[in-house]
């Protein structure tokens, strides 16, 4: 096939209307055309007054090369070959490798594993993703919260209970290979040619079913409410693991799947020796603005025409800070986020169909290890607790999230009351000073973000526009030294993902599983 770049449609125009314009562009008859598919799709929303849909579309047409060599000044390429394979089969004996943790990481090392051969056991310490749902329901319904059993713990990661954004930076083939995975259990196969693709938490979760399914239909093992607490050490090489403090698993390799929030889990490696450096993270609040006011922002007098538009800002100010948005729910809600009693944490999630009122996003500020306070390698840790207790204090002890005004928030006040935005954080919120649950330069920074950001999307710092504290969860704090080989500096031992410092996301924590199974896989080969 080739690939035709750069072919816009009105936002009037059917896709049907593809084959024409590339025909004319080619200036070749309809019927040359065998058969078409949809590489990306994006909007161009560039000039307010000119927005329309940008594709690029691969085709399977006779005398290829005549049209490469023809058009070739004009970006028209031969379609990449984009299938992934692993190239490693597992031999007749092996002891199964291990994984501890079922998010984005887990899953995917797991699923590759098992595609493999390698049948790989897999302990998540949270429950599968339904009764987990349940949970969270009732944490979000009344404040009781089950600390195994969260938006942090559980089946799927932290990701499950999000916007379920597929878009990443990084450039690595197995990216494909993950969204092919997605599609293949059940997410929208829109998500292979979106210029930002999201699944959305309701069809995420049975995505995670189906793929823990496959799995298992290929000798792999799940199992739920496991949680490692031990790591069984001999002359600096892994023997075993040791589940729920009772249960001890053999094993020669395992791959540390941790989600950011394993603190305690993080406290038991350190003390076992594993090398563990700070790493900076960022820490912030949630901004809720009408969805309405957004798309009338990104897409002018077309708003009514697209879905629901996002945003993404950043800026670098004076203070020698820097300030920008992230994971943006458009169409969603903020939602409790706490894996530990007697904090506050706030995170976002959207349905697939984005269609709630308000538009929420991270409003974050970096912050260094310098900032912690302590040269310990978990002292972000300490600092991330800091701040989320101080946010449990100030919203009342019942997990109920302080809430603020911006308008307030700029004029140094408290707020008393909501304004035109109804806040969407459910158990509820306070509403009060963010001042008091915030770092001074956090707070500072994020004054000039808003009257920055304002500039860019006009409205942004409206008085109403509601902030929401803490989020915390941003990255995780610390990184789990690994090698060239993967290993921590304790063989056998292979942290990977987003909780081990090493991914920002669900398509880089899912690639950097990939990868890892890979080295194991190829390691256990060896060995054998």
């Amino acid at each position: 096939m080739i690939r035709i770049p750069e072919i816009k449609l009105s936002l009037d125009e059917d896709e049907s209307r593809l084959i024409k314009d590339i025909s004319t562009k080619l200036n070749i008859g309809e019927e040359s055309i065998k058969s078409y598919r949809i590489f990306k799709k994006s909007i161009d929303a560039r000039k307010k007054n000119d927005i329309h849909f940008v594709y690029s579309v691969d085709i399977e047409v006779d005398k290829e090369d005549v049209l490469l060599k023809r058009y070739a000044k004009k970006g028209i390429i031969k379609t990449p070959i984009l299938k992934y394979d692993y190239n490693i089969k597992a031999p007749k004996e092996f002891t199964r490798p291990v994984i501890v943790g079922f998010g984005p990481g887990g899953i995917f090392a797991g699923l590759a594993l098992a595609q493999m051969g390698f049948k790989p056991i897999i302990l998540e310490r949270g429950k599968d993703v339904d009764e987990r749902a349940k949970d969270i329901d009732l944490f979000w319904e009344t404040g009781k919260l089950n600390t195994e059993s969260n938006v942090q713990f559980g089946e799927g990661g932290a990701g499950t209970f999000s916007d379920g954004k597929l878009t990443t930076l990084i450039k690595d083939p197995r990216c494909r290979k993950v969204l092919e995975e997605f599609v293949g259990a059940g997410a929208p196969e829109e998500i292979l040619y979106l210029n930002k693709p999201h699944i959305g938490t309701d069809i995420l979760r049975n995505v995670v079913k189906n793929i823990r399914s496959t799995i298992i239909s290929l000798g792999g093992e799940v199992r739920f409410s496991s949680k490692m607490t031990d790591l069984l050490i001999e002359d600096n090489k892994l023997i075993g693991i040791k589940i729920n403090d009772e249960e001890v698993i053999k094993c020669e390799k395992v791959m540390l799947a941790l989600g950011h929030s394993a603190r305690d889990t993080f406290n038991m490696l350190y003390g076992k020796g594993l090398e563990i450096n700070q790493k900076g993270f960022s820490i912030g609040v949630r901004i809720e603005h009408p969805q309405s006011l957004i798309n009338e922002n990104q897409y002018g007098s077309f708003a009514n025409k697209l879905g629901a538009a996002d945003y993404k800002l950043s800026g670098h100010f004076p203070n020698g800070r820097s300030a920008y948005t992230f994971c943006m729910c458009p169409g969603g809600m903020v939602v409790a986020a706490s894996s530990e009693e007697n904090m506050v944490v706030t995170n976002g999630m959207s349905y697939h169909a984005r269609d709630k009122e308000n538009a929420n996003s991270a409003l974050l500020v970096g912050v260094n290890p310098e900032d912690y306070g302590s040269d310990h390698p978990l002292a972000g840790v300490d600092f991330q607790r800091k701040w989320e207790s101080l946010a449990f204090k100030i919203g009342g002890g019942n997990y109920k999230a302080p809430a603020q005004r911006v308008g307030d928030f700029l004029k140094n006040m408290p707020s008393n009351n909501s304004g035109d935005i109804h806040p969407t954080y459910m158990p509820g919120v306070t509403m009060a000073d963010l001042r008091e649950c915030l770092p001074d330069y956090v707070t500072e920074t994020l004054k000039l973000a808003l009257v920055d950001f304002d500039r860019k999307i006009r409205g942004y710092a409206s008085e109403d526009a509601i902030m929401t504290g803490v989020e915390t969860r941003s990255s995780s704090p610390i990184r789990i030294v690994r090698d060239e080989s993967l290993q921590s500096n304790i063989k056998g031992i292979y942290p990977l993902g987003e909780g081990a410092g090493y991914a920002g996301g669900i398509i880089s924590a899912a690639v950097d599983g990939i990868k890892v199974a890979e080295e194991v896989a190829n390691q256990v080969v060896k060995e054998s």
